[in-house]
Parts: C-alpha cells; structure tokens; sequence
C-alpha cells in the first residue's frame, strides 16, 4: 500500500510540469506558468519564480497551454481555443475542439481567460492611501483613504466601499467627511442581476452633514474578465438628508450607478471610474452626482500609485454643494 501511494504521489509530481503553459521566446528563452491574458502587445505570465511577468508579443515564437482560452484576432473575430499547441516560429495551433488549425501569432490581438458564471468564490479589492503636506503662506495638511472590495459566490455578490477625507489649513480643519456603502447584487443570469444596496455619508464641514440612502433595482454586467469589467445599475432610491441648519429632507429618487475598471499595456495601468448620478422625484433637489475616475500604475504585484479625482455634487437643495478633490498616492491590491 505504501509504495503504490508513493508512486501515486512521484506520478502526480512528474506530472505537473505538464499542466503549466510554456512560452518560446526568439532568442532561445522559455517561460513556463500560467498565460493570464494578451493585450495592447504584452503577454502577461503568471509564474511561481516572479510573479506576473510581462513579455512582448513581438518576441514570442510559439506557445501552448492547455487551458480555455479566447483568442481575438480582432474587434470582430474571435474563438474560444481548448488548448494550444507549440509551431512553427511565429505560428500556434488552436483546438476548440473540432479540427486543429495554424494561426499566426501577429494576427493575434487578444488572449482572455473566459469568465463564466461564477461558482466557487472570488475575492478582490484595493485601497488607496494619499497624503498631500504643503508649507507656504497657507499650510495644508491633506489626508485621503479609500476602500473597494468585491466577494463573489455562485449567484451572489459583495459590494463594500468606504471613503476617508481629512484637511486642514493652518491647522484649522476644513475638510472632514467620511461615507461607507454595502451593495449585494444577486445575478439573474451571466449578466442581468437585481442589487440592493444601504449608505452613509457623514460630513462635519459642509451644509450637508448627514445623508442615507436606501436603493434596490435591477442591472446588467457588460462584461468582468482579466481585462477588467462594467456594470451599470438602475435603482429606486430613499434618501434622508440632514443640514446644518438642522433642517432634515428625505424623498425618492432614480438614479444610476456605474463601476467601470480597464487593465492596459499588460495589467501595467488601470484606468476606472465609479459613481452615481441621481434624480429626485420631489423638488427637493435638481440632481446629484457622486463619481469619481482615476489611473493606477502597478509597481509590483500588488502595489500601485494612483491619481484620482472626484467630484461630489447636491445641485438645488436646500443649500447647494459643489467639491472637487484631486489626490495622488499609494495603494495595494489583491
């Protein structure tokens, strides 16, 4: 029994050098790993020796992996491969399981891991942290902290975000606001889902000092793959407002949410943008607007600089409100 479970196991071994995808490089080089994705001319590799490493595409002889993939050769065409298999230099056989056919690598634009309904658990997230001193006539002290988080299992999703701002002017504070959100999307099928979602938002400077709101309704997921993802949802919100005055307003509105990231050059750059835009069905206010939109460049595989700016806007209420927030620093990511 013991040596049949150690063959069994020096099996399992010898076979698993198999399984990893190989890359062929023109001078003469081989990557082995996991191809994660092909896109703006750089093959990104997953490899247990250097993390994700990025190649040209233009240096790549030949490669093969035994993992679905989908391969674009343009806007238009596109196939998902069962498997690839190594070539001639500067050519790979796909087989998506009827006859195998040779491609050229240069025809190739874009390799994805396809992403379909979900049923075991993802997780991901990042949070941003931004620190601004400035010593002049006016001394500024400028603090900045944001978190995003997304869990996914089988039909479910976890939506988490919060928000820290914190200034001061010559030691006088004069930014000092925080909001949190919760959101839980239930997908009706690979695309169409129903969220609900609660909010806070708390600011102890300007006139609007609290705010709640409560939404549900329905939304559609473009697309969520390596190369990032969009979704738009349309919700029918409740919305109570509390002012400095002490003056309170809650109402009814429809409004729309986006959440929109997209990986460049390799996963080296991530360009993204998320808000809401809203429209209350009592004249309490004209619109409301809360986005923001960003750039993050990867230094390791999960460090990042970002530079962001948000705009958060209560247009015809009780006491109008109009901020716009620029900020540059260091994040992490998983």
């Amino acid at each position: 029994m013991f040596s049949r479970t150690l063959l069994c196991v020096s099996l399992s071994l010898v076979a698993l050098p198999s399984l990893a995808d190989t890359v062929w490089l023109k001078n003469g080089d081989r990557l082995t790993g996991k191809i994660s994705l092909l896109d703006g001319g750089k093959l990104l590799i997953e490899t247990e020796y250097g993390g994700s490493i990025p190649v040209k595409w233009s240096q790549v002889a030949t490669l093969e992996s035994n993992q679905q993939l989908l391969i674009k050769q343009d806007d238009f065409t596109g196939e998902v491969a069962k498997s690839m298999q190594a070539a001639d230099d500067g050519t790979v056989v796909l087989n998506n399981g009827g006859a195998a056919h040779t491609v050229k690598l240069a025809s190739i634009s874009q390799i994805i891991r396809p992403k379909p309904l979900v049923h075991d658990l993802t997780w991901k997230g990042n949070v941003d942290v931004s620190l601004d001193y400035k010593r002049a006539e006016t001394d500024t002290d400028d603090y900045d902290v944001s978190f995003k988080n997304s869990a996914r299992h089988g039909l479910w999703r976890h939506n988490a975000t919060a928000n820290y701002n914190r200034e001061y002017r010559n030691d006088v504070t004069s930014t000092d606001n925080w909001d949190a959100e919760y959101a839980l999307d239930r997908f009706l099928d690979e695309h169409w889902f129903w969220q609900g979602r609660l909010e806070y938002k708390r600011d102890k400077i300007e006139d609007v000092r609290r705010q709640r709101t409560v939404g549900t309704g329905p939304g559609y997921q473009f697309w969520d793959n390596e190369l990032g993802a969009f979704s738009l949802a349309t919700l029918f919100n409740r919305s109570d407002y509390e002012f400095a005055s002490g003056n309170k307003e809650d109402f009814y509105s429809l409004a729309m949410k986006w959440n929109y990231n997209r990986y460049l050059v390799g996963k080296t750059f991530e360009l993204f943008s998320n808000g809401e835009i809203g429209k209350p069905l009592e004249n309490v206010a004209d619109y409301q607007l809360d986005a923001e939109v960003g750039l993050r460049y990867k230094v390791t595989d999960w460090a990042s600089l970002n530079m962001k700016a948000e705009k958060d806007i209560v247009s015809g209420a009780e006491s109008n409100k109009d901020e716009t927030r620029y900020s540059v620093g260091f994040g992490v990511g998983w």
